[in-house]
């Protein structure tokens, strides 16, 4: 049995997509993270190549204090795209919110080297804290 193209069945489009992201990141932005979970819940199965909204969503996990759905969704992500730094920044911290702390530490390691000091101190941070 192949899987279900959800955007075929129902007939939508890449607009019908676009006002879904909206209005999930509208709530996002608002703080009301239990309503953008569903948004980005459906976003995730009815594109499911969207690496952004897999990054979302994980981290809407992370911020509502559930990081190992976090982490699957951040893993999703990252087979999507990459390595992309931020995802991966999110990744460590579940690592230690999860008691992998040696994984983690890792993680954090190679990010401290990152061009970008948005993730690099962030990765600093996280290791003096958990070292």
């Amino acid at each position: 049995m192949g899987r279900i193209n959800w955007l075929q069945s129902l007939h939508w489009n890449e607009e019908q997509l676009e006002e879904m992201r909206y209005t999930g990141y509208a709530y996002l932005r608002q703080g009301k993270y239990d309503i953008a979970i569903p948004f980005f819940e459906a976003l995730t199965v009815l594109d499911p190549e969207s690496a952004y909204d897999a990054q979302t969503l994980g981290a809407l996990y992370l911020e509502t204090g559930n990081p190992k759905k976090a982490l699957k969704f951040f893993d999703k992500a990252l087979k999507i795209e990459g390595d992309h730094a931020p995802t991966l920044l999110n990744v460590c911290k579940c690592l230690f919110l999860i008691g992998k702390k040696e994984e983690g530490l890792k993680l954090a390691s190679i990010l401290q080297n990152e061009s970008d000091p948005l993730i690099s101190n962030v990765a600093k941070a996280l290791i003096l804290a958990h070292s």
